[in-house]
C-alpha cells in the first residue's frame, strides 16, 4: 500500500540531510579511528580506536535518551531571564512523532524557514556532531586514561557540556539570542573538545617519560588515510548545516575545501621553513586547523573570506605549537595529539574571523521568511558581530573548562583516572590482550599469563 510523503516533506533536503550526516558519522568510525590509530606509538593503537568508537556508541544511547532535547528540545525556565535559555528540557526522543514528525527547533520556530525533512532526520545529523567531540577530545588523553574512567566520562560529558553547548548557540539558547553564531560546530565542538581535552590531559596526568620522549606514529600512511575520510567527511559537516540542499550549502562545501587547503600549505610552508623539509604530520595537522577554522564560519563567508580564515587559522596554531609549547600554561600538560592547538585556537580564530569576515550576502535562503536575515562581519559595517563572537568564546572556554575538569574530579572518586605504569609500560597488550600486528604474541582476554609478573599484572588491571 502506498503512503504519500506529508506535505512538509521535501525529498532533495531529506535525502542531502542523510547524506551529510552519514559524512560525519565517517569521520569518527572509522576516520578518527584510524588516524588516532596510525599517530599513536604501537602499543597503544588498539586501545585509541576503541576509544573513539565507544565514543560514538555511547553518545547515541545518551542522545536518543535525553541529550537531543536538552541541546534542541523546549527550553527549562529554571529562572527569569537568562536562566529561562541555558538548557532544553532532558527528554527521549524515541516515540514515533518524535522520529517521524516534521524537525523543528522550539526557541527557533519563526526565525527561519521550517525543515523539510522529519525529526529522526534532525536527530541522527545533530548526533553524529554529538558524537565526534568527545572523540576529538580524547586526542588530548591518548596514552594513559583508564579505560573504566573514559566509559563514565563521556556519557557525563556529553550531557553536561556538549548538550549545554549546543543549547546555548544551536537550539535557541541565550548565545545566540545575544547574537553569536556557529555555522557548524567551531565553538560547539572544537572549542569545546580542545579546551576539554587540554584540561584532561592535566587533570589525568602526562604519559610515561619515555612515551613522552619517543611516540613515534604508529603508521603514518594509516594516518593519512583518516585524515583524508576527515576531509572529504567534512563536505557533509559543513555542508548540512544550512539544513537545505540549497546554494549556501554548496558554498559552504566550496569554502570548507578552500580554507582547508590554504591552510594545509601554509602548515607546509612554515614547516619548510623551520626545518627545512616537509612533513606529512605536520601536512595533517595543517588541515586539520583549515576544517576546524572553517567550520564556525563556512556558510557566512565568501571565498575570499575562506581564503584568510585557512591561512591565519593554520599560521597561528602552527606558531602556539612550535614555539609556545614549551611555555606557560602549555608546560607541564601532557596533550598527546596537540587538540589545544589544532582544535581549540583554530576553532577560536574561525569563530572571531566570523565576526570580521561574515558577508551579509551569504546565507540568503533566510529572506524566504520577509526581509533578508544577515550575518554582517565587522568588515562588512557590523563590529558588534565580533563582540557577541568573543563573549560567546569566552563564556564556552569558561565554563568548559570548569565542568570537564568536576566531572573528572567526580569519576576519580569511583574509578582512577589513569592506568598504572605497570599497564602504560605494556599499552595494547595489557589492556585488552590484543595488538594491532600478527607477528606480536596475542594473550585471549581473561586467559591468564603464563608469568608471575603478568598474572600481577591482571590483577592490577582489574582494580583498576
Amino acid at each position: 500500500m502506498y503512503v504519500p510523503d506529508p506535505a512538509y516533506l521535501n525529498p532533495g533536503d531529506n535525502a542531502w540531510q542523510l547524506t551529510a550526516a552519514t559524512f560525519v558519522g565517517l569521520q569518527s568510525v572509522p576516520g578518527l579511528a584510524i588516524l588516532y590509530g596510525g599517530l599513536v606509538k604501537k602499543k597503544w593503537a588498539i586501545n585509541s580506536a576503541m576509544m573513539v568508537v565507544y565514543a560514538f556508541s555511547v553518545v547515541l544511547i545518551v542522545w536518543l535518551l535525553w541529550g537531543y532535547q536538552m541541546g534542541f528540545g523546549a527550553p527549562w525556565k529554571i529562572g527569569p531571564g537568562i536562566l529561562s535559555n541555558l538548557i532544553g528540557i532532558p527528554h527521549p526522543a524515541l516515540s514515533a512523532g518524535a522520529e517521524q514528525g516534521q524537525a523543528q527547533i522550539p526557541l527557533l520556530n519563526g526565525a527561519m524557514p521550517a525543515f523539510r525533512f522529519p525529526s529522526a532526520t534532525l536527530v541522527f545529523f545533530q548526533f553524529v556532531f554529538a558524537a565526534i567531540t568527545p572523540a576529538i577530545l580524547a586526542g588530548g588523553v591518548l596514552g594513559r586514561i583508564n579505560w573504566k574512567a573514559w566509559m563514565i566520562f563521556v556519557p557525563a560529558w556529553s550531557t553536561l557540556v556538549y548538550a549545554v553547548n549546543a543549547f546555548w548557540l544551536w537550539g535557541g539558547g541565550w548565545l545566540s539570542q545575544l547574537g553569536a553564531v556557529d555555522y557548524s560546530g567551531g565553538y560547539v565542538i572544537h572549542v569545546a573538545a580542545g579546551v576539554s581535552g587540554f584540561v584532561a590531559a592535566a587533570v589525568v596526568g602526562p604519559r610515561l617519560a619515555e612515551d613522552q620522549r619517543h611516540f613515534s606514529p604508529n603508521s603514518l600512511l594509516l594516518a593519512f588515510a583518516g585524515a583524508g575520510i576527515l576531509w572529504l567527511g567534512w563536505n557533509g559537516f559543513n555542508g548540512g548545516d544550512p539544513y537545505f540542499a540549497n546554494a549556501d550549502a554548496a558554498a559552504a562545501v566550496l569554502n570548507t575545501n578552500l580554507a582547508t587547503a590554504a591552510a594545509l600549505l601554509t602548515w607546509l610552508i612554515l614547516d619548510m621553513w623551520r626545518h627545512g623539509k616537509p612533513s606529512l604530520v605536520g601536512m595533517i595537522n595543517g588541515m586539520v586547523c583549515g576544517l576546524v577554522a572553517i567550520t564556525p564560519a563556512a556558510g557566512y563567508v565568501n571565498g575570499a573570506g575562506a581564503l584568510i580564515v585557512g591561512v591565519v587559522g593554520s599560521l597561528i596554531p602552527w606558531w602556539t605549537m612550535n614555539r609556545l609549547g614549551e611555555r606557560w600554561p602549555f608546560r607541564g600538560v601532557d596533550d598527546t595529539l596537540g587538540v589545544i592547538h589544532t582544535h581549540a585556537f583554530a576553532g577560536a580564530i574561525g569563530g572571531l574571523l566570523t565576526g570580521v569576515l561574515a558577508d551579509p550576502h551569504m546565507v540568503e535562503y533566510l529572506a524566504t521568511k520577509g526581509a533578508p536575515v544577515a550575518v554582517t562581519g565587522w568588515l562588512y559595517g557590523d563590529p558588534h558581530q565580533f563582540v557577541v563572537q568573543l563573549e560567546a568564546l569566552l563564556a564556552v572556554v569558561a565554563y568548559d573548562a570548569a565542568m570537564t575538569w568536576g566531572i573528572l574530579k567526580a569519576v576519580s572518586l569511583v574509578v582512577p583516572l589513569r592506568w598504572p605504569e605497570a599497564v602504560l609500560t605494556r599499552g595494547d597488550h595489557a589492556v585488552t590482550g590484543e595488538t594491532s600486528f600478527e607477528h606480536q604474541p596475542v594473550v585471549p582476554t581473561g586467559s591468564p599469563l603464563p608469568t608471575p609478573a603478568a598474572m600481577h599484572l591482571e590483577e592490577v588491571i582489574e582494580q583498576g
